[in-house]
């Protein structure tokens, strides 16, 4: 364990910690309005769970924690993005590559397009130990293989010259695990890693990477649209609409009581088996233009509970608490009438 990994879980600094981010796209509609001030930490060996429907920020707010962001159109308008306590977003485009893949990596939701399709995975592997750490084709051809046997890709010694076509889509996730798993990061971005995939290879590649966490003690920020993905290996979970923070809690407290409307909508248009037979809830409406998001809270033309003060004022971040008045660890929820849903 190195000196300033030390140093940082000795004084309580978050792994990684998002403060108030805010980023937007410059388009001919107007400025559309990605991310709303976002935030959220991550501890070694935490798993957090970013949710939402497409178009939330959630990807955004990827990309700009690992520097990926297109700029122009976006740009970075606010906040800031701490490793370690460090300030990525003040840093010098060296440092920041320096941690980027390092310490913090991205396993991407379409592995065919994030693979190079003319370069082998063994080649695309190997690259990481011999940019990073200086290795020999040797060595870092031996290291491809030992990571290609790790996420469990059969017969790697044989199919490490294969090229990423010849792989199925959840051999493919594999081999992107394996990359950013090359380099040992302390934290991991799951962007839709289980994206196109079957339920049996869903769950394969979720046991598989919840099973890498534990064996490095590593951060992960998962993130998706389907709850049934993280009800098993999420610790916390925030969920996004609008470029914004709607609700945090810890995921059992989440998937028993939620205390935004939005959540409850997400949660009640699961399938579940003793519903058999009923007819499967939708949230009506769809979500908001980020170029036009509406006034107050982005939710309330969706919501049934939505009243004059929905359309007027942003609810804040709020501490959520039990009837009796004592708060509930780990739980906010940015909704004016948040005591109505999670106890009505």
């Amino acid at each position: 364990m190195s000196n300033e990994k030390t140093k940082a879980e000795a004084s309580g600094v978050p792994l990684l910690e998002v403060r108030d981010l805010h980023v937007e796209f410059r388009t001919r509609e107007g400025a559309a309005k990605a991310v709303n001030g976002v935030s959220y930490t991550v501890d070694a060996g935490e798993t957090l769970a970013v949710l939402g429907e497409s178009g939330s920020g959630k990807s955004v707010t990827a990309q700009t924690i690992m520097g990926i962001l297109d700029t122009p159109p976006g740009k970075i308008t606010g906040g800031q993005i701490l490793f370690r306590g460090k300030d990525m977003l003040t840093m010098s485009e060296e440092q920041r590559r320096r941690i980027r893949g390092d310490k913090i990596a991205m396993i991407f939701q379409d592995a065919l397009s994030a693979l190079n399709p003319v370069l082998s995975v063994g080649f695309q592997l190997a690259e990481m130990f011999r940019v990073h750490r200086g290795m020999s084709r040797k060595e870092s051809k031996a290291k491809a293989i030992e990571l290609m046997e790790r996420v469990r890709i059969p017969a790697a010694k044989e199919r490490v010259n294969d090229y990423p076509h010849q792989f199925s889509g959840g051999m493919r996730q594999r081999i992107m695990i394996a990359m950013a798993l090359a380099l040992e990061p302390d934290v991991i971005i799951a962007d839709e890693p289980t994206t196109a995939l079957d339920v049996t290879v869903q769950a394969q590649v979720m046991d598989l990477l919840a099973e890498l966490q534990r064996d490095f003690n590593m951060g992960l920020i998962l993130i998706t649209h389907d709850l049934g993905v993280v009800a098993d290996v999420a610790d916390k979970i925030a969920v996004m609409y609008a470029g914004r923070i709607v609700e945090n809690a810890p995921v059992h407290e989440l998937y028993k009581r939620p205390a935004h409307p939005y959540t409850k909508g997400l949660l009640d248009s699961i399938p579940r088996l003793d519903h058999k037979g009923r007819e499967l809830y939708a949230i009506k409406g769809l979500p908001p233009t980020l170029t036009a998001i509406p006034s107050g809270c982005a939710f309330n033309p969706r919501c049934a509970m939505a009243q004059d003060v929905c359309r007027g004022d942003v609810p804040p971040q709020v501490d959520v608490a039990e009837q009796d008045g004592a708060p509930i660890p780990g739980r906010t929820s940015a909704c004016h009438f948040w005591k109505e849903t999670i106890h009505g």
